[in-house]
């Protein structure tokens, strides 16, 4: 079984770069990148079953 216990007693440290998924999804550039993409592939979905 792995030992996940922390010997030194001590929290790690608080790094900028260690901010997680969330954080990115936070950002506004991809965000509205995702929102383009969503809208492009319902818009095929959608093209595809009611005008086919």
């Amino acid at each position: 079984m792995l030992d996940t216990t922390n010997e030194g007693g001590t929290a790690p440290p608080d790094d900028e770069e260690r901010r997680g998924c969330l954080f990115a999804l936070s950002q506004p550039p991809l965000m509205i990148f995702l929102t383009v993409i969503g809208t492009l592939i319902l818009l095929a979905s959608l093209h595809d079953l009611l005008l086919l």
